[in-house]
C-alpha cells in the first residue's frame, strides 16, 4: 500500500508591527501629509427670522477649506389656516446678509442668501461636482412646505468654500487668537413667505468646519496666505428695457476664474432682461461676444447638470474660466491656466445690443467674481503631481 505525503510550508512568523499613524517621507504635495477633517463650530436653535448671528468660531486644528452649513425650520403646529406661498428666492432667502472675514478683517464672502448660498457654491467650483453642487439635488434637501395648512417647513444644507483648487487658499484656523469671523442675518419671514404659515417658524443654523489637519512634517498649504474672495457688486449704471449700452463691472484687480451675472427688476425680482447677443469686454477689447442662448449652451456642457436639472436660474448667466483642463467644471482639480489677469485699472463691461424687455425699469446687473488674490505669484499647474 503506497501512502501519498503532502507537504506544508512552515508557518510564517509576523513581522515588526507597524505603527498605526505612519510618517511619509519628505517631499511631495501638502495633501500628501494633511488628512482631511471636520467638525462642528455650533448648532443654534429656536432663531427668530430677523436674527443676527455672530457665534464665535472656534479653533480647529489646521486649514480651514469651507464651512458646511444648514439650515432648517421647525413649527410646532400641525395645521395653519392660511395656504403657505414661497417667494422666488425662498429658501435661501432665510438670509438677508452673510460676510465671512478673516481673521485681519478682510471680507472674503459677502453678500445675500441667494447669491453666497445658492449660486456661489453651485458655480465656483469648491463644492461637490456637477448637479450636486446644487443643494436641492442632496438628498438633504426639503422645500419649503406650501399650500392649504402647510407648515412652511424646508431644510437645505450648503457650503461656504474657500478652496479654489486643491489645498490652494485655505486659511489657517489652529491659532484661537486668529480666527475669521462669520455673521449671518436672518432675513424677515417675509422673504421667504409670500403668504406665511399662522404660526411662522423658528430657525436652526448649524455650522460644520472642513479643513486640513496640520501635518507633522512643516509643510504648508500652497500659496498660504493666498484667498478667493467672492463679494456681490453693483455693475453701472442700472439698464432700461430695449437700451443699447454697456455696463461697467466694478473694479477688481486680481486673477478672476469666475463671473456670476445676475439681473434684477427694480421690485428686486430676478428676471431674464437679457439680450439676444451679450458681449463681454476687456479694456474695450470684445473678449466673448456671444447669443445668449450659445451661452446657456455652454453652461449646460461646464456644469453638466445644466439641462437634465430644469435650466439656469431666471436672470443668471455663468461665465466661468475654471476649465483649464478641459470645457468641464472639473471642481479643484484646476490648474488655474486660463484664469483672466487683472489689475485694479482694468476695465470690465457687458454690452446688451439691445438689452431685453424690462417691465420694471430699470434694472440692476449684479455681479460675484470669483477673484483671486495670490499671496505671491499665482500657482498654476497641478500642486499634487
Amino acid at each position: 500500500m503506497t501512502s501519498t505525503m503532502t507537504s506544508v510550508a512552515p508557518a510564517q512568523e509576523a513581522g515588526q508591527p507597524q505603527p498605526q499613524t505612519t510618517v511619509e517621507a519628505p517631499g511631495g504635495p501638502f495633501i500628501r501629509y494633511a488628512n482631511a477633517g471636520a467638525k462642528p463650530q455650533y448648532v443654534l436653535t429656536s432663531q427668530a427670522f430677523g436674527a443676527i448671528i455672530t457665534q464665535p468660531l472656534v479653533a480647529v486644528p489646521g486649514y480651514l477649506r469651507k464651512f458646511r452649513l444648514r439650515f432648517s425650520s421647525s413649527s410646532t403646529t400641525t395645521s395653519n389656516a392660511a395656504t403657505v406661498a414661497a417667494a422666488a428666492d425662498a429658501p435661501y432667502s432665510c438670509v438677508s446678509f452673510l460676510q465671512l472675514k478673516d481673521a485681519f478683517g478682510t471680507p472674503l464672502l459677502t453678500g445675500p442668501g441667494y447669491e453666497m448660498l445658492l449660486l456661489w457654491p453651485k458655480y465656483s467650483g469648491g463644492h461637490y461636482s456637477w448637479s450636486y453642487c446644487d443643494p436641492s439635488n442632496l438628498p438633504s434637501w426639503s422645500a419649503v412646505a406650501t399650500g392649504a395648512s402647510a407648515s412652511g417647513n424646508f431644510t437645505f444644507q450648503t457650503a461656504l468654500p474657500l478652496e479654489f483648487a486643491k489645498g490652494y487658499g485655505c486659511i489657517s484656523m489652529a491659532n484661537a487668537s486668529l480666527l475669521p469671523t462669520l455673521q449671518i442675518t436672518l432675513a424677515a419671514s417675509s422673504a421667504v413667505y409670500t403668504t406665511a404659515p399662522t404660526t411662522v417658524p423658528t430657525l436652526e443654523v448649524d455650522n460644520y468646519s472642513e479643513f486640513y489637519w496640520l501635518p507633522q512634517q512643516q509643510i504648508e498649504p500652497p500659496g498660504l496666505g493666498s484667498t478667493r474672495q467672492a463679494v456681490l457688486q453693483v455693475a453701472n449704471p442700472t439698464i432700461g428695457s430695449a437700451s443699447s449700452q454697456q455696463v461697467t463691472f466694478p473694479r477688481l484687480g486680481g486673477y478672476i476664474d469666475t463671473f456670476i451675472l445676475e439681473m434684477r427688476d427694480s421690485t428686486n425680482a430676478r428676471i431674464d432682461g437679457w439680450p439676444t447677443e451679450l458681449r463681454f469686454y476687456v479694456d474695450g477689447i470684445p473678449l466673448i461676444q456671444l447669443r445668449v442662448d450659445m451661452i446657456e449652451d455652454d453652461m449646460s456642457n461646464h456644469f453638466q447638470y445644466y439641462v437634465s436639472t430644469g435650466g439656469r436660474e431666471t436672470g443668471v448667466l455663468v461665465l466661468t474660466r475654471k476649465t483649464s483642463l478641459g470645457e468641464v467644471v472639473f471642481g479643484l482639480l484646476d490648474s488655474l491656466e486660463v484664469t483672466l489677469s487683472t489689475n485694479p485699472g482694468t476695465l470690465l463691461a457687458v454690452e446688451g445690443t439691445p438689452w431685453g424687455t424690462i417691465t420694471h425699469t430699470p434694472a440692476t446687473l449684479n455681479v460675484i467674481a470669483g477673484q483671486i488674490v495670490p499671496s505671491g505669484r499665482l500657482l498654476q499647474g497641478l500642486p499634487e503631481i
